[in-house]
Order: structure tokens, then C-alpha cells, then sequence
């Protein structure tokens, strides 16, 4: 029987390779672009609180309540999104995304951060770069209003302007919020200038292997704010898939806020390095 010989290429690079499957030879087929990864987009954000218990069921161990341990919040937000080349840009497709994500207020020896227990997205590009970050991203049809400076077909920055949001999930009608303008207001909403910490957690495959299991926090840099008017809102969650996230329903409605953000997320570290 005839021998078949294999050689390593001297090179590495020169075989199939990429930042994220699928991999390629020029590595350009890769799903996912290195970061970093610039980020503008309209937000919608409503104020909350859940029943605290509800809220210290969804914390690691290395975690603890947040210094008001009921804070949360509900963001809905259209993104624009390129790597540092701006390619994306090029493909509005392919650089736009709707997502909403909840947001509860906890701590690492002391320092204030917010943790994102449940996230949507309608793309599958940032749901697997929300994989990456440790975002638990899945798919979902999230709607928003948006101002206009002309017309009449829709809200103006101003008092008075109307603002609204819709996740649908699988279908169902999950979350929605409205929020009416009355004014500006000088600081950012308090869960959007904290850190976000997140598990990036991989399953094992080969049985030998441990899985990943690890919290970080993501370095952004280049964050900017618009002018952030607040007003009255409105928050539900409907039909909701599962009984976890039932338990974050709102007890209690607070503020909201209609505002343009920009940020560079550059990548993450593990959030022990606090320690040292």
C-alpha cells in the first residue's frame, strides 16, 4: 500500500485562517473583523427596578449587588458599526444592526459595574461578536422611533416628543417601552457610564479540554455623548420565552432618555486584573 506523506507548511499563515470562522486563505472570509470596533447609534434607555433578589439570582459568585441592588435598565438602540479599515461602511447591510439589552447594577470589591443578563439582536454579525465579548446575545426584531428634523412622520428633540420600542422574540411580543420627552438633562443615564462585565463562557467539546468560563470587562475609548433629553416612560415585558427573565419584569418605572452614543471597543480583560 502506497505511503502518503504531509508536510507543515513553513509558513502558518499560508493555510486557511481568520480572527473568527469561517477561515480562508487570505483570512478574509473570516464572519468577524478584529476589533477594534467603532461603534454610533440612537438609543432609547428607560430606568427601572426589579425585585432585588430577582436581580442577585442572575450574578456570578464573584459578583455582589450593585450599590442600589434593584437598578436596571432597558436600552433599545440602532447601531452603526466598522472595523478600524471602515469597509463596512461601504454595505449599509451589512453595518447597521437594531438590538435591546437589560442592564442590572452590581459590583467587584467595591467598584460599581452593571452586568447585561439577556441581549437581542437582528443580525448575525454582532450576535457573534457579542459571543466573543461574552454578551449573551440571541436573535431577535427589535423597532425603534426615531427623531426627525423634518415633517411630521415622527418626534422631534424636544418636550413633548413621543419615543417607542419593540423586541419581538420567536415571533412574540416580548419588551416594549415609550418614553416623552419634557428636557435635557446634563449627565448620562447612571447604568450607561459604568463598565460592563460579562462572562465569556465556551462550552467544552473534546472531553479532555475544560471549558471556558471567565469574566471580563471591555476597554472603549472615543465615547461620546449628544444631547441626552429624559422625560416620562413607559416599560413591559410581555410574553416573555422563559421564567428567568420573567423575574426581571419592572417593579418600579423611572426616568428615560433619548440620546445619540458613540464608542471604540478595542477588546477585553479579565476582570481579576482589578485586583492587582
Amino acid at each position: 500500500m502506497r505511503s502518503i506523506e504531509t508536510t507543515t507548511p513553513a509558513n502558518p499563515m499560508a493555510g486557511p485562517h481568520g480572527y473568527t470562522l469561517p477561515l480562508s486563505p487570505s483570512g478574509g472570509s473570516a464572519m468577524v473583523t478584529p476589533p477594534p470596533w467603532h461603534f454610533s447609534g440612537d438609543v432609547i434607555m428607560v430606568d427601572y427596578r426589579v425585585d432585588p433578589a430577582a436581580a442577585a439570582r442572575f450574578l456570578p459568585p464573584e459578583l455582589e449587588p450593585g450599590p442600589d441592588p434593584g437598578e436596571a435598565a432597558a436600552i433599545f438602540a440602532e447601531w452603526q458599526w466598522c472595523s478600524e479599515s471602515g469597509a463596512e461602511l461601504a454595505d449599509p447591510a451589512r453595518c447597521r444592526f437594531a438590538e435591546f439589552l437589560i442592564l442590572i447594577s452590581c459590583r467587584y470589591r467595591g467598584r460599581h459595574l452593571a452586568r447585561c443578563p439577556y441581549a437581542w439582536v437582528d443580525s448575525p454579525v454582532p450576535l457573534m461578536r457579542g459571543w466573543i465579548q461574552g454578551m449573551p446575545k440571541q436573535f431577535g426584531t427589535v423597532h425603534q422611533i426615531r427623531p426627525v428634523a423634518v415633517g411630521r412622520a415622527g418626534p422631534r428633540l424636544a418636550g413633548g416628543g413621543r419615543f417607542g420600542g419593540v423586541l419581538s422574540v420567536d415571533g412574540r411580543r416580548t419588551a416594549e417601552a415609550t418614553v416623552t420627552l419634557d428636557g435635557r438633562i446634563d449627565r448620562p443615564p447612571p447604568l450607561h457610564t459604568v463598565p460592563l462585565v460579562h462572562t465569556r463562557l465556551f462550552p467544552s467539546w473534546v472531553p479532555s479540554e475544560a471549558p471556558l468560563n471567565r469574566l471580563v470587562v471591555s476597554e472603549v475609548t472615543d465615547i461620546e455623548f449628544s444631547d441626552i433629553w429624559a422625560g416620562s416612560a413607559d416599560l413591559r415585558l410581555l410574553d416573555v420565552p422563559d421564567a428567568d427573565l420573567a423575574g426581571l419584569a419592572p417593579v418600579e418605572v423611572g426616568r428615560g432618555y433619548v440620546f445619540s452614543y458613540a464608542e471604540t471597543l478595542h477588546h477585553g480583560r479579565p476582570l481579576t486584573d482589578d485586583d492587582r
